[in-house]
Protein backbone atom coordinates (compact mmCIF):
# COMPACT_ATOMS: atom_id res chain seq x y z
CA UNK A 1 0.00 0.00 0.00
CA UNK A 2 1.06 3.71 -0.39
CA UNK A 3 0.18 6.85 -0.01
CA UNK A 4 1.20 9.94 -2.09
CA UNK A 5 0.03 13.64 -1.72
CA UNK A 6 -2.80 12.78 0.65
CA UNK A 7 -4.07 14.50 3.79
CA UNK A 8 -4.47 11.97 6.28
CA UNK A 9 -4.42 14.38 9.47
CA UNK A 10 -6.19 12.85 12.36
CA UNK A 11 -5.65 9.04 10.73
CA UNK A 12 -5.58 6.04 12.71
CA UNK A 13 -3.81 2.96 11.90
CA UNK A 14 -3.66 1.36 15.21
CA UNK A 15 -2.42 -2.80 14.90
CA UNK A 16 -2.47 -2.08 11.01
CA UNK A 17 0.60 -3.85 9.17
CA UNK A 18 1.80 -1.53 6.62
CA UNK A 19 5.63 -2.73 6.39
CA UNK A 20 7.15 -1.64 3.23
CA UNK A 21 4.48 1.33 2.94
CA UNK A 22 5.42 4.95 1.52
CA UNK A 23 3.77 7.53 2.30
CA UNK A 24 4.96 10.45 -0.22
CA UNK A 25 4.48 14.28 0.02
CA UNK A 26 1.44 13.42 3.03
CA UNK A 27 0.20 15.82 5.80
CA UNK A 28 0.04 13.18 8.81
CA UNK A 29 -0.73 15.69 11.88
CA UNK A 30 -1.84 14.30 14.70
CA UNK A 31 -2.10 10.87 13.20
CA UNK A 32 -1.89 7.31 15.58
CA UNK A 33 0.45 4.82 14.82
CA UNK A 34 0.21 2.69 17.58
CA UNK A 35 0.97 -1.07 18.05
CA UNK A 36 1.60 -0.73 13.89
CA UNK A 37 3.90 -2.77 12.25
CA UNK A 38 5.59 0.54 9.90
CA UNK A 39 8.82 -1.62 9.59
CA UNK A 40 11.02 -0.93 5.95
CA UNK A 41 8.55 1.68 5.42
CA UNK A 42 9.40 5.20 3.80
CA UNK A 43 7.88 8.39 5.09
CA UNK A 44 9.73 11.00 2.02
CA UNK A 45 8.44 14.95 2.52
CA UNK A 46 6.17 13.85 5.27
CA UNK A 47 4.66 16.13 7.69
CA UNK A 48 3.94 14.24 11.20
CA UNK A 49 3.41 16.83 13.39
CA UNK A 50 1.79 15.46 16.93
CA UNK A 51 1.65 11.86 15.24
CA UNK A 52 1.66 9.08 17.65
CA UNK A 53 4.10 6.28 18.02
CA UNK A 54 3.57 3.88 20.89
CA UNK A 55 4.98 0.04 20.53
CA UNK A 56 5.39 0.21 16.69
CA UNK A 57 7.16 -1.46 14.79
CA UNK A 58 10.20 1.03 13.42
CA UNK A 59 12.64 -1.00 12.34
CA UNK A 60 14.83 -0.01 9.16
CA UNK A 61 11.99 2.58 8.48
CA UNK A 62 12.67 5.70 6.50
CA UNK A 63 12.18 9.28 8.52
CA UNK A 64 15.02 11.28 6.89
CA UNK A 65 13.38 13.15 4.50
CA UNK A 66 10.35 14.12 6.91
CA UNK A 67 10.03 16.80 8.96
CA UNK A 68 7.93 17.05 12.85
CA UNK A 69 8.19 13.74 13.94
CA UNK A 70 8.92 12.01 17.49
CA UNK A 71 8.93 9.03 19.10
CA UNK A 72 10.27 7.37 21.93
CA UNK A 73 13.21 5.06 20.75
CA UNK A 74 12.40 2.72 24.31
CA UNK A 75 8.99 2.71 23.81
CA UNK A 76 9.51 1.11 20.13
CA UNK A 77 11.53 -0.93 17.86
CA UNK A 78 13.93 0.79 16.24
CA UNK A 79 16.56 -0.90 14.83
CA UNK A 80 18.04 0.69 11.63
CA UNK A 81 15.63 3.19 11.82
CA UNK A 82 16.90 6.14 9.43
CA UNK A 83 16.31 9.77 11.09
CA UNK A 84 17.47 13.11 10.15
CA UNK A 85 20.13 14.92 12.42
CA UNK A 86 17.72 17.49 13.07
CA UNK A 87 15.19 15.46 14.28
CA UNK A 88 17.65 14.20 17.43
CA UNK A 89 15.76 16.23 19.75
CA UNK A 90 12.10 14.86 18.78
CA UNK A 91 13.84 11.30 19.82
CA UNK A 92 15.01 12.91 23.06
CA UNK A 93 12.04 14.90 24.20
CA UNK A 94 10.72 12.55 27.04
CA UNK A 95 14.94 13.49 28.88
CA UNK A 96 13.91 17.19 28.42
CA UNK A 97 17.51 18.31 27.32
CA UNK A 98 18.88 21.17 26.01
CA UNK A 99 20.14 20.42 22.72
CA UNK A 100 22.45 23.30 21.21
Amino acid sequence: MNFEDCILDYSTFIYKKLKKTTFADCFLKETDFSNTDLSLAVFKNCDLSGATFVESILEKTDFRSSRNYAFDPSENKIKGTKVSHAALAGLLQKFDLSIE
